[in-house]
């Protein structure tokens, strides 16, 4: 895994499709997995707080919430 268990917390809240016991991969298709425009806003309003980070504006774009590598 190659990120901490908070984010992995947080991204799996907008991820009604992915069971609770499948493991969440690099390259997991978040859009597969139930992620849509509104859940990618807030799931960055959930991240923006939670890190204490802001995304930039040319980040804001579905391919960014692409898989959990790409964020």
């Amino acid at each position: 895994m190659a990120w901490d268990q908070k984010f992995e917390e947080l991204l799996r809240e907008y991820l009604p499709f992915l069971d609770g016991e499948e493991p969440l991969a690099p390259d997991t298709d978040l859009r597969d997995c139930g992620l849509d425009s509104l859940g990618a806003v807030e799931l960055l309003g959930s991240l923006e707080g939670a890190y204490d980070v802001r995304f930039v504006d040319e980040a804001l774009s579905l391919d960014t919430f692409a898989t959990p590598e790409v964020l």
